[in-house]
């Protein structure tokens, strides 16, 4: 799983940058995302970040990536609660 963590002071840019995250996961936060992960997926998402967005960065906006592994425990609260993948509704 990844954890993306964006602040980005244009607007329009924050927006687009949002847009482009949400085709690749869920916000669980207004400037955080969660994508299930894969080694071409993160690929797909620092390439776009390199070759498009970084260029358009003030010396302000920063982005981070958190790779998380299976080992890592996640303790939600909240709304969160609702976003746990190993919960199942059948």
């Amino acid at each position: 799983m990844l954890l993306i963590s964006y602040d980005i002071s244009d607007t329009k840019l924050r927006t687009k940058f949002a847009k482009f995250l949400k085709k690749y996961g869920e916000r669980q936060q207004y400037s955080l995302f969660e994508i299930q992960n894969s080694e071409r997926v993160l690929e797909n998402i620092q390439t776009q970040i390199k070759y498009y967005f970084e260029k358009r960065f003030s010396q302000d906006d920063s982005i981070m990536i958190f790779q998380m592994s299976k080992q890592c425990k996640i303790t939600r609260y909240g709304y969160a609660k609702n976003q746990e993948s190993d919960l199942l509704i059948i």
